[in-house]
């Protein structure tokens, strides 16, 4: 049997519908967000509520288990999750590796983030799995939180465990719209008038589920793999976005003065309001910065794995949020 951690997430709904498609037999974790209906009624699917942070809730999971993705994180930007982030996401992964490895399971696919590997500010530099981490002012606390997180799959490694590391661009994909990369979505559709000149890894989370997939069947340990479609300029996806949304493009460009105000004043607005602010001092650092991260290792590894487009991705991405906002 296998088993999915953060299954009713954005990465592991997808994940676990693939699985699903491909009529396994699934055992997929949840927490704080119930599956929907929709996920529930997946065949082969068994939903059980876990606590990660809970040795023994861990234990009785992974019972009967022979492989296991690892998708569970706490994603934010907010400087109010850190903490929580950094405890979380480095200690569930612990307690799953420490059961993989008392349960002898075939191997466990842990995904990562390119923001695991480092930045290193340096925009003319292709950025490889082999790059050091380092901390860096380029760098976010969620990527400390994911390079903690992989560092005890490493070291499950060395005790012998069969696992490989997934480390994907920002993921582009439907989700919850008030949250994680889907959120730019949001921001689109608000006409948000800012653009910078920052450049990132950008893949969609159909390709993500696939490699992750293909990998775990594959006769492949103790490696990472970048998972990204290219390298793309914040701009290009924002204008990809409102052109699928019939919206205008983001026409101001915002300097290093005019992105510090952009976080600022949407950090006070969200203390007014209480709602958590679409723009933060990390995100809105990140989005400045350029960052290019090579593919060429997975391609090469899975010739019979191809990226999706960047408009498909967006095109789809783009029906999804539509569908969900009908009037």
């Amino acid at each position: 049997m296998i088993l999915i951690t953060g299954a009713s997430g954005f990465l592991g709904q997808h994940l676990t519908r693939l699985l699903s498609e491909k009529q396994l037999d699934i055992r997929a974790l949840y927490h704080s967000h119930p599956p929907s209906a929709l996920l529930t009624a997946l065949p082969g699917v068994q939903w059980l509520k876990c606590d990660l942070l809970d040795v023994f809730d861990v234990e009785e999971a992974m019972a009967g288990i022979t492989e296991v993705y690892h998708c569970a994180a706490v994603v934010s930007f907010q400087a109010s999750d850190r903490e929580r982030m950094m405890h979380f996401n480095t200690e569930s992964t612990a307690n799953i590796v420490n059961q993989a490895l008392a349960s002898g399971i075939r191997k466990l696919v842990h995904i990562s983030s390119v923001a695991a590997i480092g930045r290193t500010g340096e925009s003319e530099k292709e950025i490889t799995e082999e790059e050091n981490w380092e901390e860096s002012t380029y760098g976010s606390a969620y990527g400390v939180s994911k390079h903690m997180a992989e560092t005890e799959v490493w070291r499950g490694m060395g005790e012998g465990l069969n696992a490989v590391v997934l480390n994907p661009g920002i993921i582009l994909g439907p989700g919850n719209w008030n949250e994680g990369s889907a959120q730019l979505m949001q921001l689109v559709d608000k006409q948000f008038p800012f653009y910078t000149t920052g450049i990132n890894s950008w893949v969609d989370v159909r390709d993500v589920a696939l490699s992750a997939w293909m990998l775990m069947n594959a006769d492949i340990s103790q490696e990472r793999f970048i998972i990204s479609a290219g390298n793309y300029p914040y701009k290009e996806i924002f204008s990809n976005m409102a052109n699928k949304l019939g919206k205008k493009s983001p026409s101001i460009k915002a300097g290093a003065l005019l992105t510090g105000l952009t976080w600022r004043y949407y950090s006070m607005r969200a203390l007014l309001t209480g709602r958590r602010s679409m723009v933060t001092r990390e995100t809105a650092h990140t989005a400045g910065s350029v960052s290019n991260y090579t593919n060429t290792k997975l391609l090469k590894t899975l010739p019979a794995f191809a990226y999706r487009t960047l408009d498909d991705t967006i095109g789809f991405m783009a029906a999804a949020y539509k569908a969900d906002h009908v009037q």
